[in-house]
C-alpha cells in the first residue's frame, strides 16, 4: 500500500519528521517501548513490522512517536502500537501519527483498543466504544491436561482455508495472511467437531512470556477447550491473554491463576460485520487484535 506523508494546516513545523516504518527504525521503537515499560520485545515488533504498515515520528536518529495500521483486505483493519515519548507529549504528535493511519486505511472500517489516555483523540476522530479488553497474565500455576486429540489437534496444512474462514466469521475481516504469519512463529491447536475444524487457538512467544491468541470458537466452552489444549505445553510459564468482557472468558481464566491485570477500551469506526457463529475469545494481541 502507498502512501503519501504530509503535514496537516494544524501541525506546527518542527524538527520531527514523519515517515515510513523500516526495519532501521526497530531499535528506536524497542527503546521507545521500552521507557514506557511496554512489554513488546524486538521480535514483536519486527512480527508486527511484517504484517502492518508503520509511520515513526523521528528526530534525528531518535524515535519518538509510532504507529502501526493493519489492512486486512479492502474493507476492514486494526491500529496499534500507536506510542509518543513521554518527552514529546502535548505536541499534538499522537494527532499527526493517527491522521496519517487514517488517511493510509482509507474507508476500511477500523478497530483498536484505547487506553484511557487516548480515548479523547480517537473520539475526536469518529471512533466510537464497544466493548471492553481484559488483560489476563502471570506464571501458569499448575498443570493443565490437554484434550483428546479426537477433539482438539495440533494444527495440518490442509486446515489453514476452514482456519481462516472461521476467523473472517468471527472478526468480519479478512486476515489470511496474517493467520498464515502466526502459523509461522507459533502453535496452532484445532478444535473438531465431526471431524471437521470447528475453531482454533494460536499459542506464540511475546512481551514477557507466551501469549495465547487467536482463539476462535462457537462458544465459551469450545475456547476453554481451545485455550486448555495451549495451556498444557505452559506449565508455569509466564501466560498473557486478552480477551473481552463480551466473550465471558475472563472469569475462568481468573479462576485457573491468570489474574486480570488491566484493561482497555475497544472503539471502532465503521461497522463492524462478524457473522458467526465462530467468535473470537482471545486476541493475538491488543495492538493487531
Amino acid at each position: 500500500m502507498s502512501h503519501a506523508l504530509h503535514q496537516t494546516a494544524s501541525d506546527k513545523p518542527d524538527d520531527v519528521a514523519l515517515v515510513p516504518f523500516t526495519e532501521a527504525h526497530l531499535p528506536g521503537a524497542l527503546k521507545l517501548s521500552q521507557d514506557l515499560v511496554w512489554p513488546f520485545r524486538y521480535e514483536d515488533w519486527a512480527f508486527a513490522l511484517t504484517v502492518g504498515q508503520g509511520f515513526v515520528l523521528e528526530r534525528g536518529d531518535e524515535v519518538v512517536g509510532t504507529a502501526i495500521l493493519f489492512p486486512f483486505g479492502e474493507t476492514g483493519a486494526t491500529a496499534g502500537m500507536i506510542i509518543v515519548s513521554n518527552a514529546a507529549q502535548g505536541r499534538g504528535y499522537g494527532s499527526r501519527l493517527m491522521n496519517t493511519l487514517l488517511e493510509a486505511a482509507g474507508s476500511r472500517t477500523i478497530l483498536l483498543n484505547a487506553t484511557p489516555e487516548g480515548r479523547a483523540l480517537y473520539e475526536r476522530r469518529g471512533f466510537v466504544p464497544v466493548d471492553e479488553i481484559r488483560q489476563h497474565q502471570g506464571r501458569l500455576p499448575g498443570r493443565h491436561d490437554a484434550p483428546s486429540e479426537d477433539l482438539v489437534r495440533p494444527m495440518r496444512a490442509e486446515d489453514m482455508d476452514a482456519l481462516v474462514r472461521l476467523d473472517e466469521e468471527a472478526t468480519g475481516f479478512q486476515r489470511g495472511p496474517l493467520l498464515r504469519r502466526l502459523a509461522e512463529v507459533g502453535e496452532v491447536f484445532v478444535l473438531l467437531r465431526g471431524g471437521e475444524p470447528a475453531g482454533y487457538a494460536v499459542s506464540r512467544l511475546f512481551g514477557r512470556g507466551h501469549v495465547i491468541g487467536p482463539v476462535i470458537a462457537a462458544d465459551v466452552d469450545d475456547a476453554r477447550l481451545l485455550t486448555t489444549a495451549a495451556l498444557s505445553r505452559l506449565e508455569g510459564a509466564f501466560v498473557r491473554m486478552d480477551t473481552s468482557v463480551k466473550s465471558g472468558l475472563a472469569p475462568w481464566l481468573a479462576e485457573i491463576g491468570l489474574p486480570q491485570v488491566s484493561d482497555a477500551l475497544v472503539m471502532v469506526r465503521g461497522e463492524l460485520s462478524p457473522s458467526g457463529p465462530a467468535r473470537l475469545f482471545a486476541l493475538s494481541n491488543q495492538s493487531i487484535n
